[in-house]
């Protein structure tokens, strides 16, 4: 009962993923903004995490929640990029029901986190404007490492039942996801078994995870113009502000498409499917490759210390 479905319990035994509907015969030049994209997360997220990790001047809980950010947009990127340059430069569709799943759990493992990490973010932003005096004594090494650490368990802890429950389903409907990678809500539309748990499940996971911290995303930006208000400078006001502005990117970013794409599916008009996959890519795409961006470009210290590094072989060898 609780094995991986294969070929003798349902009528598929493998999954066939979409790329986008209607571009297949542009699929070759598709491949070639989809790789710079990739090669743009890679270099861009892998560098503030090395930066971060061997600059002294870095090691401070703002950085640290940066490094989180740039491991979890790596991973997922490295989760849904391969797929999707796979289709586009093989036309491979297929996967395996085991592969489909595992991929499933590191898509939403990597999402859940970032979602996480976004937050930790805004409490981050909000002692550092409110209690500017105590910033150091508030949020410390050790607890800095006591909230990575209360991310990573909250986000396994949810995602780990999704591959369980999954696997005692039988799928008979159709084998054709609409997506180039595998999602639960995806997933489950295809099955033939009932499904009423595995939805509710799923719709506490994002409802208890990513809802949740959207909405005290926001309270901490309220508590944040409440004490940038009380600012007499103009000047100061802005200064205020200024710091929060790679943050506020960072959550337009991640839940401006996924609520986008959650409004369209549930109250807006039949739209063709292309524009869904769309609006999905962007979620999953656009902000592993933003994010380093907008970081080191608003960031001075963080762009100096790369400059710096980049710098540094050249006074040597003169």
């Amino acid at each position: 009962m609780m094995s991986v479905p294969n070929a003798t319990e349902n009528a598929f035994s493998t999954f066939l993923v979409t790329g986008i509907p209607g571009l297949e015969a542009i699929y070759m030049w598709l491949s070639i903004p989809f790789s710079a994209m990739f090669l743009v997360t890679l270099a861009g997220n892998i560098t503030i995490m090395l930066v971060i990790w061997t600059e002294r001047s870095l090691h401070a809980p703002m950085y640290f929640f940066l490094a989180m950010l740039a491991a979890s947009d790596l991973g997922l990127s490295l989760c849904t990029f391969p797929t999707m340059l796979r289709i586009f430069w093989l036309k491979a569709r297929e996967m395996s029901f085991p592969a489909c799943f595992i991929q499933m759990f590191f898509i939403h493992t990597f999402q859940d986190f970032e979602s996480a990490v976004i937050l930790a973010m805004a409490f981050d932003r909000v002692v550092a404007i409110s209690k500017p005096l105590h910033y150091a004594s508030i949020l410390t090494s050790g607890a800095i490492t006591k909230i990575g650490l209360a991310i990573l368990i909250r986000t396994i802890a949810v995602q780990i039942p999704l591959p369980i429950l999954l696997r005692r389903l039988h799928f008979c409907r159709s084998n054709v996801l609409s997506h180039s990678y595998c999602l639960h809500p995806d997933i489950i539309k295809l099955s033939c078994s009932n499904t009423r748990i595995n939805s509710i499940f799923g719709l506490f996971v994002v409802l208890s995870t990513m809802g949740l911290d959207f909405l005290l995303i926001l309270f901490s930006y309220v508590l944040i113009l409440k004490t940038v208000l009380n600012i007499a400078s103009h000047v100061g006001r802005l200064k205020a502000l200024n710091t929060c502005i790679s943050h506020l990117c960072a959550v337009v970013l991640f839940f401006t498409p996924m609520i986008c794409l959650s409004m369209l599916h549930r109250f807006g008009p039949k739209l063709p499917s292309h524009v869904y996959v769309l609006i999905a890519n962007m979620h999953f795409l656009i902000p592993p490759v933003m994010n380093p961006i907008v970081y080191v470009v608003k960031t001075k210290q963080i762009r100096d210390t790369i400059i710096k590094v980049f710098h540094r072989k050249g006074p040597e060898e003169s």
